[in-house]
């Protein structure tokens, strides 16, 4: 009883303190450890991207300690003297991690983000016989449930680029975000209507402007680039309010005379708007 107690306490305590470790890594590039390393004396985090089902070690030497009553998203790794073991967790979803553990006296990290992308698998293999899906199939759910967590992940965080903004008649479109992530780019997009009417989304789309020679004169070419991935995306905003949403597009990148565009049009209106992007913001995301 007072076992349980005492880990009641410290996931308590440790929960209190999560929310800082994620602002804290958000501004870092996310890294898949090879190798864990852990003491006595400290409590090393691990944050998964869904919560801990199974949690375990090879050896006597290493504790990992999580929630076993109430699934929660990290778990606790401490370590005594000895040789090297092994670490394997499995999720609510039935993805497999592993990691190598191994003993160390000073730590320089103690905090690890897992990203979903590090999975060795699924705990449940998947068989040509159980699935009649082709493996690009499986391959594209697996990357749209990625992009959908990422997604709300960055729509939760406050994390700007820079001041991207532009307003016509009481309507502000903003680029508040864009983030690199396996080779893809996340928009982080917030529209809010200021005016007195509802504002009816007719389309929403991105293009790069290049431009093009025609004799002595000069003209601007819009190609526009389809997202593979959307979240949140409305039909209406209704006057006095905004939504915040996220657009994923294959990683590219521009030259310094070229700038990315995104288009706001309203549907049966005049109210549009073209925010302009500067290829540095581009070439540079979070």
């Amino acid at each position: 009883m007072k076992k349980h107690t005492l880990i009641s306490i410290l996931f308590v305590a440790c929960s209190s303190v999560s929310l800082f470790c994620i602002a804290q890594a958000t501004g870092q590039n996310i890294t898949v450890p090879d190798t864990i390393y852990a003491n006595d004396t400290k409590n090393v985090a691990l944050f998964f991207p869904e919560p801990i089902r199974q949690g375990i070690t090879g050896s006597e030497n290493f504790v990992f300690t999580y929630n076993r009553e109430n699934e929660q998203y990290f778990g606790l790794l401490q370590a005594k003297p000895g040789k090297e073991s092994n670490l394997l967790v499995i999720d609510r979803n039935g993805l497999v991690f592993s990691y190598i553990v191994r003993y160390r006296s000073e730590l320089s990290k103690l905090n690890y983000f897992i990203p979903m992308s590090s999975s060795i698998g699924n705990e449940k293999p998947i068989t040509k016989d159980s699935i009649p899906a082709t493996s690009k199939e499986i391959n594209n759910d697996n990357r749209n449930y990625y992009r959908q967590k990422s997604s709300s992940y960055l729509l939760e965080r406050k994390q700007r680029i820079g001041t991207i903004k532009k307003e016509n008649e009481g309507i502000v479109l903003s680029v508040e975000n864009i983030v690199f992530d396996s080779e893809e780019l996340y928009f982080v997009i917030q529209i809010e209507n200021r005016s007195t009417l509802d504002y009816d989304i007719n389309f929403l789309k991105l293009s790069n402007e290049t431009k093009k020679q025609k004799g002595k004169r000069k003209s601007l070419q819009h190609l526009y680039q389809d997202p593979i991935f959307t979240k949140n995306l409305p039909s209406k905003i209704v006057k006095g309010e905004s939504v915040r949403l996220v657009y994923v597009l294959p990683k590219f990148s521009l030259s310094s005379d070229r700038r990315a565009t995104l288009e706001l049009n309203e549907k049966d209106g005049e109210r549009n708007i073209e925010l302009k992007i500067s290829h540095r913001y581009i070439n540079n995301p979070n």
